[in-house]
C-alpha cells in the first residue's frame, strides 16, 4: 500500500529526522513553512498537457474587499479535501483561485476614503476615480488570499484570476455582444431595487429584509357609496397612484369597476380596475395601484394600460408639485398622513406595525422600488436550458432533495436586471449616436466615433461577470489548452443560499457560451456555518468568530477537521471553540501515536508479512484498515464529509491508537520475528491512515508521513486502495478481547478503582480465543499475576472466560456496598413510580403521548440500573 517512489527531502524539512521530532506538535512552527514548500515545488500547479484525467474545481470568488470568515474556511476546507484526494488518485487536479471585483462594496470602500478628505467621486471624475479604485485594490484588496494560504488551500496560484482582469473583461464583452445580437439583452423601464444612498440598482441578494416597526394607515378614497378604503405602509406613494384594484368576483365593488374615483390630496380622478392579483380576503379587498413604485403594481399597470407616475427622484425626494415637493420620502410620509387626517380620510391607524422592509446590504439604507430604464437579460430560453441540464442528468445536484429549490428558481425566473449605476465594474459596451443609434461593440471592434456619440454610463451587475467564472477563468473566448483540458469543471461546491444568484446564472451562461457543455457536472450544496447553539453568526449577536484566531490558537488542521466534521450535505453547520479544541486533541493524538511508532521501529520498508506470520491483532487491524479505505472512498464520492471525518476519527483514535498501538506494545516488547512483523504492520497502518487523513488535516499528516516513510511529500503520494484483505476470524477474536477488556474496565470504574491501580487477578481463558492474549489483557487492565494465598473476592464471567479479582485491601467493601444499596433503592423507587403511572388507565387516557413515552424511557432506564447495580453487589467480596 505504501508509495515510497518519491525522493527523500532535504534535511531541513520539518519532521524529516525521527530523532528531532518534537515531543509535542506545535502547528505554528510547521504550517507556514510546509505550505510555502508545497507551492514552491509546484504541487498545486496543474499541467494542461498532462495525460492524466482532469479534475477541476473553480473557487467561488470571494470579494476583493473581503476577509476570510468561517463560511469561507468551511467551503475551502471541503474543496481542498476533494482536490487533494483527486491529486493523490492520479488526476491532473486544478483548483483555480480568484477574486470578484465586488462593484458596490469596493466602490463604497473608496468613496468612504475620499469622504475622509472631503471629496466625492464626482470631484475626481470617472476616469480618475476608477484609477483610485485600482490603486485601492493593489494596496488593500486580496487580503483573503494570504489567509487562504494560512488555511492550507491547495490552489493553483499561477492561474489566479480577477473578474476585472484583461482576459475576463474580454469574456464579459464577448458574451454581452453575443446575447445582444441574439436578442437576449434589451433595454427597458421596469421596477428595480434602488438604493437612494448608493444611487444604483441592486440585485436581490444585495437587499436584506428585516422586520421593522412602521405604520399601517387605512385611507378612504372617494365619498359615500362610491368610496373605497385601502391600506398602506407607504402613504407618500399615494401621490403616484393611477388606479385602485379589486378582484373581479368581489360583489362589494362590482358597481365601481370601470368608473373613476377622486384621489385625495390631488385633482386627479383614477379608475377602479378588476384584477385577479388582488386577494379579496385580505384587508378591505381593495388595493392602491402605484405602478412606478411597486413591482406588483407595475404588473397590474401593464395589464390595464395604466400610466406610470414617478413621484420621487433617485434620492427619495418628492418631485410632485404641491405642498410635499422637495420633502424626503419619510418626511413626506408623515406630512401626507397628517394632511389626510385633517381631511377626515384616515379611517384606521395601526402603530407600531411590524413588517419586512428591504435595506441595502452595503449602507443599510431602506431600498426603494423604483421604475427605471435599465438593461435586462431575457432569461426564458437560458433558464429552460439550465433546468433541462439537471432534469436529464447531465448535472447532478447533491443532496438530491435540494433539486426542488433549484427548479423553483429556474422554472420561475424573471428577466434579470444587469445594469448598475456605478463607475467601478465592466462598463456596458453600448454606444448611442446623435440620431438615436444604438451600437453594441465587441471586444475586438472599434466603437463609433464622432460628434454626439457616447458610451452607456452604467456598468454590469457583478453577478454577470461571475456567472462566466467556470469558463472565462480558463481562457474563453479563446480556445485555450486550459479550456480544452479542464472544462467542464467537475464540482461546484457552494452554499445553498446562492443557488439563484450564482449557480443558476453560471448554468445559463455556461450552456449558452459553450455550445451546451455544462459548466460543472455536480453541484454540491452546503449549509451555512452557525454558532454552537445553531444561531446565525452576526456582528449584532456578538457571535462572529475570526477563523484566524482559532488557527492561531489551535492550528489550521484543528479548524479544518472541525468544519469537515460538521459538513452534512445541504445542512447548516454549528461550530464552537470546544469542538476545535477537541480536533486539536485529535491532531496531538495522531502526532503522539506516530511518534511512539517511530520510537518502536515502525517501518514501511519491504513487503507486508504473509498472514500466517502475523498475529491476529495484526490481521485484525489490516482488515479494519481496508474496510475503512473502502468506506471513506464511498463517503467522499457521496460528499458525506461529516461521515467520512467521523469514520476516520474513530478508526484512527479508537482502533489504531487506543487498541492496536496498545495491543502491539506486548508483541513489540517480546521481540523476535513476530515483533518485526508487527513493526511492519504498524508502519503500514500509520502510512495509510496518514494518507487517508491528509486531505482534511494536511499539515500534521505531512510532517509525520514524510518522517515515517522518508518520501518526498504526502501531497503527491498515492491515495490508498482497498487491497481486499479481510479476516473475519481475526475480527471476531479481537472483538471478544475488546469485550472482556471493556467489561472489566467498567467493573473497575464501578468499584471506584483508579485507572492505574494494579489488582491481582486470575484469568481463566482455557477453551477461548483469548489464550494468546493473556499478557495483553493483563497489561491493558493493570492486572497482576496472583501470588500465593490469592483469594478471589470478585468473579466476572465474560465471553466464555472468567476474570477473578482480589479486591481485598483495594476498596472499602462496606462503604461500597452501602453506596450501591442506596443507588439500588433509588432505582427501585423510580421503577415503582413509573410502573404505577403506566398501569393507571385514567392517567394514560389524559397524558400526552410524549409524556407517556418519557415515562416508558425512565422505566427502561431504572430496570437497566437495577440489573447493573445488582450485578455490582453480587461481585463485591462477601463480609
Amino acid at each position: 500500500m505504501t508509495d515510497t517512489t518519491n525522493q527523500r527531502p532535504d534535511a531541513s524539512y520539518p519532521g524529516d529526522d525521527a530523532a528531532t521530532l518534537p515531543t509535542t506538535y506545535a502547528p505554528a512552527e510547521v504550517e507556514g513553512e510546509l505550505y510555502e514548500r508545497w507551492v514552491e515545488r509546484g504541487y498545486f500547479t496543474a499541467d494542461a498537457k498532462s495525460d492524466k484525467p482532469a479534475y477541476t474545481i473553480v473557487i467561488p470568488p470571494p470579494n476583493v474587499t473581503g476577509a476570510l470568515h468561517l463560511g469561507h474556511a468551511f467551503q475551502h476546507t471541503l474543496m481542498d479535501a476533494l482536490t487533494r484526494r483527486k491529486r493523490m488518485q492520479g488526476f491532473e487536479a486544478l483548483w483555480l483561485p480568484g477574486m470578484d471585483h465586488a462593484g458596490i462594496a469596493t466602490q463604497n470602500k473608496v468613496e468612504q476614503q475620499l469622504a475622509e478628505s472631503g471629496l466625492s467621486r464626482h470631484d475626481l471624475g470617472r476616469e480618475a476615480f476608477v484609477e483610485k479604485v485600482w490603486e485601492w485594490k493593489e494596496n488593500y484588496g486580496g487580503k483573503i488570499l494570504g489567509q487562504m494560504r494560512r488555511l492550507g488551500d491547495g490552489v493553483d496560484w499561477s492561474r489566479e484570476r480577477f473578474t476585472m482582469d484583461e482576459g475576463l473583461s474580454q469574456a464579459v464583452q464577448t458574451i454581452f455582444k453575443k446575447l445582444f445580437d441574439d436578442g437576449l439583452i434589451y433595454r427597458a423601464e421596469r421596477i428595480i431595487n434602488w438604493c437612494p444612498r448608493c444611487l444604483t440598482a441592486l440585485s436581490d441578494i444585495e437587499v436584506e429584509h428585516e422586520d421593522v416597526p412602521g405604520e399601517l394607515v387605512s385611507i378612504r378614497y372617494g365619498d359615500g357609496d362610491d368610496s373605497i378604503i385601502v391600506a398602506t405602509t407607504r402613504a407618500e406613494t399615494m401621490l403616484g397612484d393611477t388606479a385602485v384594484a379589486v378582484h373581479p368576483d368581489d360583489e362589494r365593488y362590482k358597481h365601481l369597476v370601470g368608473r373613476t374615483i377622486k384621489l385625495p390630496l390631488t385633482d386627479r380622478e383614477i379608475p377602479v380596475v378588476a384584477d385577479e392579483h388582488v386577494d379579496p380576503e385580505f384587508g378591505t379587498g381593495a388595493v392602491k395601484v402605484t405602478p412606478a413604485h411597486d413591482p406588483n403594481d407595475f404588473a397590474i399597470g401593464q395589464r390595464h394600460g395604466l400610466p406610470n407616475l414617478t413621484v420621487m427622484d433617485e434620492r427619495g425626494v418628492i418631485t410632485v408639485h404641491g405642498p410635499f415637493l422637495g420633502l424626503d420620502r419619510f418626511e413626506a410620509r408623515s406630512a401626507v398622513v397628517g394632511a389626510l387626517r385633517e381631511q377626515g380620510r384616515i379611517v384606521a391607524e395601526k402603530r407600531p406595525y411590524m413588517h419586512a422592509v428591504g435595506h441595502c446590504s452595503r449602507c443599510k439604507t431602506v431600498v426603494e422600488p423604483r421604475l427605471s430604464l435599465q438593461w435586462w437579460v431575457k432569461v426564458g430560453p437560458l433558464a429552460t436550458s439550465a433546468a433541462d441540464a439537471v432534469r436529464d442528468g447531465r448535472v447532478q445536484i447533491h443532496p438530491k432533495e435540494l433539486e426542488g429549490r433549484y427548479f423553483s428558481w429556474v422554472d420561475n425566473m424573471h428577466d434579470w436586471c444587469i445594469s448598475r449605476q456605478l463607475w467601478w465594474g465592466h462598463r456596458i459596451p453600448v454606444w448611442y449616436g446623435p440620431d438615436g443609434e444604438v451600437v453594441c461593440v465587441g471586444p475586438n471592434e472599434e466603437p463609433p466615433t464622432g460628434e454626439g456619440w457616447h458610451q452607456d454610463q452604467d456598468v454590469l451587475d457583478t453577478w454577470f461577470s461571475s456567472g462566466l467564472w467556470p469558463f472565462s477563468t480558463l481562457g474563453w473566448p479563446e480556445q485555450t489548452p486550459d479550456l480544452e483540458k479542464f472544462y467542464s469543471t467537475d464540482v461546484l461546491l457552494t452554499g445553498h443560499d446562492i443557488i439563484f444568484f450564482w449557480v443558476a446564472r453560471m448554468m445559463m451562461f455556461g450552456l449558452y457560451a459553450m455550445d451546451g457543455q455544462v459548466p460543472f457536472r455536480t453541484i454540491a450544496l452546503t449549509g451555512l456555518v452557525r454558532d454552537e447553539r445553531g444561531k446565525k453568526m452576526s456582528k449584532s449577536f456578538g457571535n462572529v468568530v475570526d477563523p484566524l484566531d482559532w488557527m492561531d490558537a489551535y492550528g489550521a488542521d484543528a479548524v479544518r477537521f472541525t468544519l469537515a466534521s460538521g459538513a452534512n450535505p445541504g445542512a447548516d453547520v454549528p461550530i464552537g471553540e470546544d469542538w476545535v479544541k477537541g480536533s486539536r486533541n485529535f491532531c496531538n493524538k495522531i502526532w503522539n501515536a506516530t511518534r511512539f511508532a517511530l520510537m518502536n521501529g515502525a517501518t514501511v520498508e519491504g513487503p507486508l508479512p504473509a498472514p500466517e506470520q502475523m498475529t491476529s491483532v495484526d490481521r485484525w487491524i489490516l482488515a479494519r484498515l481496508n474496510e475503512t479505505v473502502a468506506q471513506v472512498d464511498g463517503l467522499y464520492d457521496d460528499y458525506q464529509f461529516a461521515k467520512l471525518s467521523d469514520a476516520l476519527y474513530h478508526f484512527a483514535w479508537d482502533e489504531v491508537f487506543d487498541w492496536y498501538v496498545e495491543l502491539s506494545k506486548t508483541t513489540l516488547a517480546k521481540g523476535g520475528p513476530q515483533a518485526d512483523a508487527s513493526r511492519r504492520v504498524l508502519g503500514e497502518v500509520l502510512d495509510v491512515t496518514l494518507r487517508l487523513l491528509h486531505p482534511v488535516v494536511p499539515f500534521v499528516t505531512e510532517a509525520l508521513w514524510t518522517t515515517l516513510t522518508g518520501a518526498e511529500s504526502v501531497v503527491v503520494a498515492a491515495w490508498p486502495k482497498d487491497s481486499g484483505f479481510r479476516d473475519a476470524e481475526a475480527e471476531a477474536e479481537i472483538a471478544t478481547l475488546q469485550q472482556v477488556v471493556t467489561e472489566v474496565r467498567r467493573f473497575r470504574s464501578d468499584q471506584g478503582l483508579k485507572p492505574g491501580q494494579r489488582v491481582p487477578a486470575r484469568l481463566e481463558l482455557a477453551g477461548t480465543v483469548l489464550v494468546p492474549h493473556e499478557d495483553a489483557i493483563r497489561s491493558l487492565l493493570r492486572l497482576t499475576v496472583p501470588e500465593e494465598g490469592f483469594t478471589a473476592s470478585a468473579s466476572l464471567p465474560v465471553a466464555g472466560a472468567t476474570v477473578a479479582l482480589d479486591l481485598s485491601g483495594v476498596i472499602d467493601v462496606a462503604a461500597e456496598r452501602k453506596r450501591l444499596q442506596k443507588d439500588l433503592a433509588a432505582a427501585e423507587k423510580e421503577k415503582a413510580q413509573s410502573t404505577a403511572k403506566l398501569g393507571n388507565e385514567a392517567f394514560l387516557a389524559k397524558a400526552p403521548d410524549e409524556v407517556v413515552a418519557k415515562i416508558r424511557v425512565r422505566l427502561e432506564a431504572a430496570e437497566a440500573d437495577i440489573a447493573r447495580i445488582t450485578g455490582q453487589l453480587a461481585a463485591l467480596p462477601q463480609a
